[in-house]
């Protein structure tokens, strides 16, 4: 079990040759106001005086602090193999391989590279420093020191410096991994302890937090810390350890930390006799190398699966980044290859990345002709636009002066072929969609299929040019064949059509029954023209003949009749019967009126006819619209796009250009190559652990 820490600084160290913080490794982070003996308490665990020591904010960085227990042995090894004399000796990561045996060297060292970041005058910086200690006198411990929380900005602090140091403790102590050691001093009060505070922010059981109570010799006369130290004040599950710090004017004086251990020993049999063996410098390193190594044994199978994920995930990265090119010709060659066969499959819905979100390529091509574009055209109406005095006009127009004896074919012909012009808007509006849905194959495809591509920027805008280049070009063929199907059906209107035949037959039936019922109620039914006129020409043949239509003296008659039974204030003009002249262009149109049961049944028999007839050309059009895209648009860009791309990119001029990396692209390249040596690198370190090891 002792293996586990060291294992972690491996761990420690191998990330912090990438400077990354994806590992969240198990440390103990020293978390307390400032000047409550933070770094006293570090100085107590290491054994030596290294920490830059004073009044006011000293600490201005993250200490990353990793002790390291060595034997005899090895420390006889590794003096032969760096010519060096001590049997103590610190590392920093920032000064490479270079050891320091001197501890004030190292003091001054923290002092200097502290000011190189944050400045000489009371600023602080997040970037940590990386100090590993060896000694035969330490447990083997990782230890974060922070700058401690104040609240009023000194010197050159910014007037934030509360919640910039706030937000540097939680973003160490958030960690799940890392146990906290909140450090309060004596002389205050516990329940106004700021360290406990923030810890029961991240930790709100308790889990992993450790109270330590430093300056029990400075607390007032006539107190003592015997309630604090057995939890009877604020209750921490993972303990509260009490210390005795060296003062300032010990510092000053030069006093070893071996010797302040011993009057700590010494003052605590004295004033706490029942609690000596459970606080102390030397029960916190002993208590600290146990939880450590627990939580360490805890976070282990975690950390393991974690980075074996990261691995996997950083080795997908470097693959779609590709590798350097050597041969370009090939290598364009191929890209371009890549890219059509990628978009002919998306069309085809073989491609090897499916779209889950939403419908794309083929699918939605599909979805546009027989959702979008069908429904469309079920919802045109065969009538729509055509009120039945629309259809009475038409079929007036069409007889010209003569009174009709039938319904003219003309007048059939000419509002069907209005009826059928309809259908051609929302055909165009269909090949228009298909051709916006090619356009956005171009982006799946270089998003999802062809990684690659992104390499080369310039390369993936010119093959986005000449796809939508090629899509431009078929656009108005293809609009041009829809437009010339619309004209097709217009151009002859085949009353002749099978389909056609069988309604007018089915028609005429219908119409056959209908005259013989009315024939037969005819007696009991009293002509409306009859009842209301009384000239000399209402009862004449040709009056009764065709119901009033074409007499325009029936429709002065009805008109009259409206106007009088509507009691409207417009009068018509007196008839020629009374001696006055008439202006035929005055007399009002009526607009809407009853229609005769010839109107009536010259209507139906056309609208009928209509609604038949567009019906099969709905149906016609229906079927083409879709095939002539296809073939003018879809599948010819499908056979023309790979010859389209190596004819305008693959020339000899081009290469050089096309095949320029982005500027970042190498070197995330070469930042995901450094990553998963780490991860490779940590993953060997872990793997190197017995299970025995582990309990």
């Amino acid at each position: 079990m002792e293996a586990l820490i060291p294992v972690i600084n491996k761990l420690q160290d191998v990330f912090n040759t990438v400077g990354a913080d994806i590992i969240q490794l198990p440390q103990i982070v020293v978390v307390g106001t400032q000047s409550s003996g933070k770094s006293s308490v570090l100085e107590s665990l290491v054994g030596r005086d290294i920490l830059p020591r004073g009044t006011g904010i000293v600490t201005r960085r993250p200490l990353i602090l990793q002790l390291v227990h060595i034997d005899s042995e090895d420390r006889r090894k590794t003096n032969e193999e760096n010519g060096i004399d001590g049997e103590e000796w610190g590392k920093f990561l920032h000064t490479k391989n270079k050891i320091y045996t001197d501890f004030e060297q190292i003091r001054q060292e923290i002092e200097a590279e502290t000011e190189r970041i944050s400045g000489n005058n009371k600023g602080i910086s997040d970037e940590p420093i990386h100090l590993k200690v060896f000694s035969p006198h330490v447990v083997n411990l990782t230890l974060v020191d922070l700058p401690g929380i104040t609240k009023v900005p000194v010197g050159d602090q910014p007037k934030d410096i509360e919640v910039q140091i706030k937000d540097l403790i939680l973003k160490y102590i958030s960690n799940p991994n890392s146990i906290i050691l909140a450090v309060t001093a004596a002389n205050t009060d516990m329940a106004t302890s700021e360290a406990l505070k923030v810890a029961r922010e991240v930790d709100p059981d308790g889990r992993r937090t450790l109270a330590v109570v430093t300056k029990l010799d400075l607390m007032d006369a006539g107190t003592d810390a015997m309630d604090v130290l057995m939890g009877r004040v604020i209750p921490v599950k993972l303990g509260i350890i009490g210390i005795v710090n060296r003062s300032q004017l010990d510092i000053n004086q030069k006093k070893l930390v071996a010797d302040s251990i011993r009057d700590e020993y010494a003052f605590l049999q004295r004033k706490y006799p029942s609690l000596a063996n459970r606080n102390g410098t030397k029960y916190l390193a002993r208590t600290l190398n146990r939880l450590l190594m627990h939580h360490i044994r805890d976070c282990l199978p975690e950390l393991k699966t974690r980075i074996n994920v990261l691995a996997a995930q950083y080795q997908s990265l470097l693959n779609s980044y590709g590798e350097p090119v050597d041969d370009k010709n090939s290598t364009l060659l191929q890209l371009i290859t890549k890219f059509a066969a990628e978009y002919c499959h998306t069309i085809e819905g073989t491609a090897k990345y499916i779209e889950t979100t939403e419908l794309c390529g083929g699918a939605r091509i599909c979805y546009i002709f027989h959702e979008t574009f069908g429904r469309t055209l079920e919802s045109v109406d065969p009538l729509g636009g055509l009120t039945t005095i629309d259809v009475l006009t038409a079929i007036r127009n069409a007889t010209g002066p003569r009174p009709a004896l039938f319904v003219p074919e003309v007048s059939f012909e000419l509002l069907v072929k209005r009826q059928v012009k309809r259908l051609e808007d929302p055909s165009l509006r269909c090949v228009e969609l298909v051709h916006e849905e090619m356009q956005r194959i171009i982006q799946h495809c270089s998003n999802y299929s062809t990684q690659e591509l992104l390499r080369f920027p310039k390369l993936h805008d010119a093959i986005v040019e000449v796809v939508t280049s090629l899509l431009r070009k078929r656009l108005p063929v293809t609009n041009e064949m829809v437009h010339n199907l619309v004209a097709i059906e217009l151009a002859y209107i085949n009353t002749k059509h099978p389909d056609f035949a069988d309604a007018c037959g089915l028609m005429n039936n219908n119409i056959e029954e209908q005259r013989r019922n009315r024939m037969r109620d005819l007696p009991s039914a009293v002509p409306r023209d009859k009842a209301a006129s009384s000239g000399p020409q209402s009862g004449s043949v040709s009056d009764q003949a065709d119901g009033g239509t074409g007499n325009w003296r029936g429709m002065l008659k009805k008109g009259d009749e409206n106007v009088e039974r509507s009691g409207g204030s417009h009068t018509l003009p007196a008839s020629p019967q009374k001696g006055h002249a008439v202006n035929l262009l005055d007399v009002p149109v009526p607009v809407s009126r009853k229609l005769s049961a010839r109107e009536q049944r010259d209507c139906e028999v056309i609208e009928r006819l209509i609604k038949s007839y567009f019906l099969i050309v709905r149906k016609n059009i229906q079927d083409s619209v879709p095939k002539a895209v296809m073939h003018f648009l879809v599948n010819h860009v499908k056979d023309c796009l790979q010859s389209e791309l190596v004819g305008q990119l693959y020339k000899t001029a081009l290469l050089e250009d096309l095949l320029t990396e982005s500027e970042d692209m190498a070197q995330r390249r070469n930042e995901a190559a450094d990553m998963l040596k780490a991860l490779q690198k940590a993953s060997q370190v872990i793997a190197e652990i017995r299970e025995t090891h582990l309990w």
